[in-house]
Parts: C-alpha cells; sequence; structure tokens
C-alpha cells in the first residue's frame, strides 16, 4: 500500500447523465431513449488549481472578445457564463480540448449502467444514493494517498450536499479501513460548489462529456484526444467484465469492450 505524499491534493466532482430510470405509468425511459444509458461521477485531481484555473479565465476572456466568435450565440448566452461541454459550439471545444491537454491534471470516473432493477433493489431509486455511492465507490482507495485533500463538488439541490458528500467521504474511509486494517487520519475537507462560481469545475464537466459520448453515442474520438489525462474509468456495474471493466491506461476504453452498454 502506497504511503500518502505530504502535500495537499484538490479533487473537483461533477456528474454526467441523471439517474432517472422511470417516468409516467412506469414506463421505463432508458429502453425508451428518452434518459441517458448511463450515470457518471468524476473528478479532476491538481496540485495546484490556481494556474489552471486564471489559465482557463483568461481563454474564456479571450473567447468572448474574439471578433469572430462573441456574436455567435452560445458564447454570449452560455460561454461568457461559464465552459459547458453540450452547450459550447464546435469552435470554442476545440480551444478547450486543447488547453486541456495542454494541462497537467489526472481525471477518474465511475460509470453506472442504469438498470432498473438493480437501481431499484440497491438505491430504492433514490437519487441521492446512487450520487453517494458512486461517490464512495470511487474514492475507496484514493484518500489515502495524499496528507491533505480539499474535496469540490458541484451543488445539485438537495443530492448534492455538505452532509451528504460528507457520509460518501465516511463511507469511503471506513471500507478501505475494513479493507486494509489501516486509520485514515489524513485532512479532508468537503465544499460544495455552484460550477458557475468554480472554473475547474468547468474541465470536469469537459472530460466528463467525453466519456458520456463515448457510452452513449459511441462516439471516441474526444476521450481519446484526452487519453492521456484519463487514469481510471470504472464501470462498476458492468460486471460479467471484471475486472476488466476498470479501464485505465494499460486497459484503454474502446467501443468493443464497453458494448452493449
Amino acid at each position: 500500500m502506497k504511503k500518502p505524499e505530504d502535500i495537499k491534493m484538490y479533487y473537483f466532482f461533477d456528474e454526467a447523465g441523471d439517474t432517472t430510470i422511470l417516468g409516467r405509468k412506469g414506463v421505463n425511459l432508458v429502453n425508451e431513449g428518452k434518459v441517458s444509458k448511463v450515470f457518471i461521477v468524476g473528478y479532476l485531481g491538481i496540485k495546484d488549481p490556481k494556474a489552471f484555473r486564471k489559465a482557463l479565465l483568461q481563454l474564456q476572456s479571450e473567447i468572448i472578445n474574439d471578433e469572430y466568435l462573441k456574436d455567435i450565440p452560445s458564447v454570449s448566452k452560455c460561454t461568457s457564463i461559464q465552459f459547458h461541454a453540450c452547450m459550447d459550439c464546435a469552435e470554442v471545444r476545440e480551444k478547450v480540448f486543447k488547453f486541456l491537454k495542454s494541462q497537467d491534471f489526472d481525471f477518474q470516473c465511475i460509470v453506472a449502467r442504469k438498470n432498473l432493477e438493480l437501481f431499484r433493489k440497491k438505491f430504492d431509486l433514490k437519487e441521492a444514493k446512487i450520487y453517494k455511492y458512486l461517490v464512495s465507490k470511487l474514492l475507496e482507495n484514493r484518500l489515502h494517498l495524499y496528507s491533505e485533500i480539499d474535496c469540490y463538488f458541484s451543488s445539485m439541490g438537495s443530492v448534492v450536499r455538505q452532509d451528504n458528500m460528507q457520509e460518501a467521504i465516511n463511507d469511503a474511509i471506513a471500507a478501505f479501513k475494513e479493507k486494509w486494517k489501516k486509520d485514515n487520519t489524513n485532512n479532508i475537507r468537503v465544499i460544495v460548489q455552484k460550477s458557475s462560481e468554480e472554473p475547474m469545475l468547468w474541465a470536469v464537466d469537459y472530460v466528463l462529456w467525453t466519456i458520456q459520448r463515448a457510452y452513449e453515442k459511441g462516439e471516441f474520438r474526444y476521450c481519446n484526444y484526452l487519453k492521456d489525462k484519463i487514469s481510471l474509468v470504472m464501470d462498476i456495474f458492468d460486471k460479467d467484465k471484471y475486472p476488466n471493466n476498470y479501464y485505465t491506461q494499460k486497459n484503454l476504453l474502446e467501443a468493443k469492450k464497453i458494448d452493449p452498454v
């Protein structure tokens, strides 16, 4: 087991997709293609968010003041507030992706395939339970690595709250202790913020979007571009492929490996 580094680390969390499965009269909306097939929670880990944040804000300023780009509707309505991969235009996406590729960070995420029977049995179809479980599983082996960690979560109504995310952290620590018989004495803080107020969360949104496109659309162009930054995609409920459902630099995420979704 790796000893913790005596440094402060920052984890920035966001989600992609949704947890909805059932609609009116019990219609399975996943089967109808009306909601996402998967729900993903991921985080960007970085030692120096100040420099990253400053550079990202500078990029945003350049874009919204660019004579060629500034009058594009999505730039004035969305990009001027925050970067958002699904809403930004192609020209903006290209600039953001090239920026991300130039930065030093590590990205990890957990993918939950939406299965009605499993979600009902394990989570009672409760969004907060699903989110908390995924955060806990994602962090189970990641909280002992650094002496101090600040975990920033993008606020999400009653689902992502200070108390709920603290419980997820506590569950992760407890699971680690049960497995390794070792207490975690590191200093771990939980901070919940609006995504519009924290540029680091914009970057998380972009990387999550690449994973979601791969799972939902079979489009691997974007995640392949950032593959050097994505160290783990944990396809937690694809148990038939275990342990090969943990995609890493040595076991890259590919269409033939995750199909069918």
